[in-house]
């Protein structure tokens, strides 16, 4: 069963850990992040470490809704509420697994890169659609800098689960996968910790 480890979890609050946990790992991995993106990000952790919201996207819980059927339901949608509503819980979605469980995605018919293309997709249509909107409450930027960052966001959270308990590190086959998938600078790190040069085939995919 996936669960936060709870030793080291005893002297603050859950959204406290989180916050000190993203603030370590993006200055580990130097992403700068707007403080209403940060908050973002800490809400959506400190969100899916319940016990019922984290095993729905874990691979021992109810496997979540296919994110390909998640924005067909956003392109469909009776209103731009709906539609922006399917469009937030599609990259909110992405972000956390792809971050949180890069290793299990191995497992599956699609992979980290998959989860990151639609979760770039999901906040960048939603970026669209709010600047439309004109107005103060849109936070047009918070979800441009989400689509912007979306991969440098899925290293830090793979460092925030690492230092959490959230999930297993990689096995070194795993991590060069995710390596030449992605692109990956934190995947390429580990790698040189356990002294093997990545090389590609073919040009990696750009993340920064």
């Amino acid at each position: 069963m996936t669960t936060i480890d709870s030793s080291l979890i005893t002297t603050t609050s859950v959204r406290e850990y989180f916050s000190g946990a993203l603030d370590a790992a993006a200055r580990n991995q130097d992403l700068v992040l707007q403080d209403a993106t940060s908050a973002y990000v800490i809400n959506l952790l400190t969100g899916y470490c319940h016990a019922g919201a984290l095993a729905a996207v874990s691979d021992e819980g109810a496997h979540h809704k296919a994110l390909a059927t998640i924005y067909a339901e956003a392109v469909e949608a009776d209103s731009p509420e709906q539609r922006n509503q399917a469009l937030q819980h599609l990259g909110d979605l992405a972000l956390f697994v792809a971050g949180i469980f890069t290793d299990s995605l191995n497992r599956k018919l699609v992979d980290v890169d998959y989860y990151i293309g639609m979760g770039e997709v999901a906040y960048g249509h939603l970026h669209e659609a709010l600047q439309r909107r004109r107005d103060r409450f849109a936070r047009t930027e918070l979800f441009e800098e989400l689509c912007a960052k979306f991969s440098a966001l899925v290293d830090v959270l793979g460092e925030v689960s690492e230092m959490s308990g959230m999930k297993s590190n990689a096995d070194v086959l795993r991590t060069y996968e995710v390596w030449l998938r992605t692109g990956s600078e934190r995947a390429r790190r580990q790698l040189e910790r356990s002294g093997i040069v990545p090389l590609s085939v073919s040009a990696p995919r750009t993340t920064h």
